[in-house]
């Protein structure tokens, strides 16, 4: 079931902080990807994990089932098992421990939607449809990805100085039209 209340977008900072991916699978080994990238702490808990997991060199490992109980410690939680009364379990104990958790592919038991991303670090474009359809959101992604120039985060970074610049004279960048500065800095 998708998510019908609206939801509130945000980025994460998961740089350092201790994240729990319950599953082994494929589909797992992407959201530990995703998780590593991020600078997360990341344990994964399942009987079976793939080589793309095993190969990250930072990512603890526990080979067994996931037991109740499990999450304690981590600030945030995905299960990719694709065992529905595994996941129901890990949201189940997720929401008694208010610890943020997505299910893969079963939005009914997500306190988070993972939304589809381009990086152009330090620029992150997300596209959500809130669950109702992931291919979409994918597909929209990459619709976005032939319009946002490659260079883009070296613009942000440009940016970034100028506001700098400006809050380093006692000056203050809220309400400023930024568009001029994008455009002369974007040539």
């Amino acid at each position: 079931m998708p998510v019908d209340a609206p939801v509130y977008p945000i980025g994460l900072v998961v740089d350092g902080r201790p994240c729990l991916v319950v599953g082994g699978g494929r589909i797992a080994a992407r959201k530990v990807e995703g998780l590593v990238a991020c600078g997360a702490r990341v344990t994964v808990i399942a009987p079976e994990v793939v080589d793309d997991i095993t190969d990250q060199p930072d990512v603890v490992v526990v080979r067994r089932p996931y037991r109740r109980g499990d999450l304690r410690g981590f600030v945030l939680v995905i299960t990719a098992t694709g065992v529905p009364e595994v996941d129901a379990a890990v949201f189940d104990d997720a929401e008694h421990a208010g610890v943020w958790v997505n299910s893969a592919d079963d939005p009914a038991h997500c306190s988070f939607i993972l939304p589809a991303v381009l990086r152009r670090e330090p620029v992150v474009v997300t596209v959500s449809t809130n669950g109702h359809s992931p291919a979409l959101a994918s597909w929209l992604r990459d619709r976005l990805a032939q319009v946002v120039p490659d260079d883009v985060g070296a613009l942000a970074r440009r940016l970034s100085a100028r506001r700098d610049a400006i809050h380093a004279g006692g000056q203050t960048t809220e309400g400023m039209d930024w568009r001029p500065v994008i455009e002369e800095l974007a040539r």
